[in-house]
């Protein structure tokens, strides 16, 4: 599934897709708006990308100095604490996806 495929799944679907891989799956939880699955499911992603996505989470969340962690575990610059998130999803999702 490619990035803007599963950002609409997310927005209109109730339950994740099939066949999704595990990335996949926790990119699904956090842009539903299911942050506590998100969470949880990034911890067991390995780094850089489980990183990258947790780091997401915690600017989502809005505690940026956990998040620049996060960003600094998976070897990425922190945004501004401003930055667009959707585009950061965005930007996850197509570097992550299949």
């Amino acid at each position: 599934m490619n990035a803007a495929s599963l950002a609409d799944s997310a927005r209109t679907d109730a339950t994740l897709p099939a066949g999704l891989s595990p990335t996949e799956e926790t990119l699904w939880l956090a842009r539903a708006g299911k942050w506590d699955a998100a969470h949880d499911a990034c911890q067991d992603l390995p780094d850089p990308a489980g990183a990258w996505i947790h780091a997401w989470l915690h600017r989502e969340e809005g505690d940026y100095g956990n998040a620049c962690y996060w960003y600094s575990r998976a070897g990425k610059p922190a945004p501004s604490r401003n930055a667009p998130l959707e585009a950061e999803w965005m930007e996850i999702a197509r570097a992550l996806c299949r």
